[in-house]
């Protein structure tokens, strides 16, 4: 029996990368975004809407039986401080980066805890690990998925379901570019000046790719890190040891 996976925000950049990796494996994959994509089985769900995610996830286990992964991607950018960020904007950034992934864990829980198996990975930001300038909101919801991914792991280990959270650095995704975008229109900026010095910023001196992410994603979701729970997988290029 082909495995099941759930990605959610499955149409660019990372999640995109994890569908195509979980393909490659065999895996039986729903991607659940408001963007069309061919890859994997493709389910429209706002994310940052609770009731969506729980009714898009319900009708899928209704149709395959079961679930034994779930990648919880959704997310956007935002750079401003706290000064800067409305009620309104810290709102919807937090419906989508952290209710998005408390409403889908909460929706596959059941499927796995009957079957007794599962694996959850959360796509966290190296910015659990440290503070960013510029970053208040953004820093605070990814640092709330590396607190889901501890308390899932141990809420849940006596039905052998374990739950992760990557942490990524500066990956090259159309996020990472609209971010730049944003900054070069307002401050007049070289984009590839940009670029170039983001990469310099990491010691490995290179942006990370969503390829790489999607791979470290597959292992913990795989049997060769069935020993691997509540952990924070960072991929960034060694900027956090610094």
């Amino acid at each position: 029996m082909k495995k099941v996976a759930i990605v959610t925000g499955g149409s660019f950049g990372i999640g995109q990368a994890i569908v195509n990796k979980l393909l490659s494996q065999h895996y039986t994959v729903y991607n659940l975004d408001i963007v069309p994509c061919e890859q994997g089985i493709f389910r429209h769900c706002d994310v940052s809407k609770v009731a969506d995610v729980k009714s898009v996830i319900s009708e899928i286990v209704t149709e395959v039986g079961h679930i034994d992964a779930l990648v919880s991607n959704a997310g956007k950018h935002l750079s401003a401080t706290i000064e800067d960020t409305d009620e309104a904007t810290f709102d919807a950034l937090f419906a989508l980066n952290v209710k998005g992934a408390y409403a889908a864990i909460q929706a596959v829980l059941p499927s796995m805890k009957a079957q007794k198996a599962g694996s959850i990975v959360l796509i966290s930001s190296d910015q659990a690990l440290v503070g960013k300038p510029n970053s208040f909101a953004y820093n605070l919801s990814k640092c709330a998925l590396a607190s889901m991914a501890k308390t899932t792991a141990l809420d849940y280990a006596k039905f052998n379901i374990r739950a992760n959270a990557v942490c990524p650095g500066t990956i090259e995704t159309p996020l990472f570019h609209h971010a730049i975008d944003n900054y070069c229109q307002r401050s007049g900026a070289d984009k590839s000046q940009i670029v170039a010095e983001e990469a310099k910023l990491q010691p490995l001196e290179r942006l990370g790719q969503p390829q790489e992410v999607a791979a470290l994603v597959a292992f913990l979701l795989s049997e060769d890190a069935s020993f691997i729970t509540g952990s924070l997988q960072s991929i960034d290029g060694g900027y956090t040891t610094q």
